[in-house]
């Protein structure tokens, strides 16, 4: 097992850690929860989270690339295309494209790399299902750069837990505190860190069946609170991430970490 020393995350919302907290408190999320478990083999960790909220493919690898680049990890993880997903005028190859040169530039500065494949959007938002087709082709994409760059990925569209309603928070486009913790694990286990295993793979107890009534009352809540005001951003060319800088911009200690997006809490 390599003991990492440098650990750099790249990516939108969800390695903020969107869903895990809030913006009063802070984010928690899982490339924290991951640098938690990276600390306890090296206790010496230097960790920096640029990631954004809102941020497309090709904004990630021009605002946080060359960053991360003089910052030296010896791990980075890239999640990055999600929110190209659902843009008109989608184009997998270009998305592809972007997450490549972040893979090819990262891995030539010597970085281990993380990536990762996005799950079934169909089944976790229904009115998202037209673009299962678009999931799929950037997945592709995805796997292909990730072959070519010997990137670790992991593959989340084939995992049925990673649509389980419970791993993802009440607007359905961040991960629960359950769901960043199972990725958090996922990345650990595919990194052979001490005291990961694939118990993150279990799938969660089962639930009773929804009624018929109580699904459309859930759905109608959810365009309501959550799909609307999604909608009137992308009708104002407004981004939720307009405004906001990196969380954790700069390389310091873990042991550093004093606030709930950090450290151990």
């Amino acid at each position: 097992m390599t003991a990492y020393a440098r650990y750099v995350a790249l990516g939108d919302s969800q390695t903020e850690g969107l869903g895990d907290g809030d913006d009063v408190r802070g984010h928690r999320g899982w490339a924290d929860r991951l640098a938690e478990h990276l600390a306890r083999a090296e206790p010496g960790l230097r960790y920096a989270n640029l990631a954004v909220r809102g941020r497309l493919a090709h904004q990630i690898r021009d605002e946080q690339l060359p960053v991360a680049l003089e910052l030296r990890p010896d791990l980075a993880t890239v999640m990055a295309g999600m929110n190209d997903l659902t843009r008109p005028g989608f184009d997998a190859a270009r998305v592809a494209a972007a997450v490549e040169d972040m893979y090819a530039a990262l891995t030539a500065s010597g970085a281990h790399v993380i990536g990762v494949t996005f799950p079934d959007i169909g089944r976790i938002v229904p009115l998202a299902r037209p673009f299962r087709g678009r999931v799929l082709d950037l997945n592709e994409r995805l796997r292909d750069a990730a072959g070519r760059h010997r990137v670790a990925l992991v593959d989340t569209y084939p995992m049925t837990l990673f649509t389980d309603a419970r791993m993802w928070s009440p607007d359905r486009l961040h991960a629960s505190p359950e769901g960043h913790a199972r990725f958090a694990a996922a990345v650990a286990h595919a990194l052979g860190l001490p005291g990961s295993d694939d118990a993150w793979r279990r799938p969660l107890p089962t639930m009773p069946a929804a009624t018929a009534w109580g699904t459309a009352t859930a759905e109608l809540r959810w365009v309501a609170t959550f799909f609307g005001p999604w909608i009137g951003r992308r009708l104002r060319g407004r981004s939720s991430g307009d405004g906001r800088a990196a969380k954790r911009p700069e390389l310091t200690a873990w042991a550093q970490s004093t606030s709930g997006t950090s450290g151990s809490s």
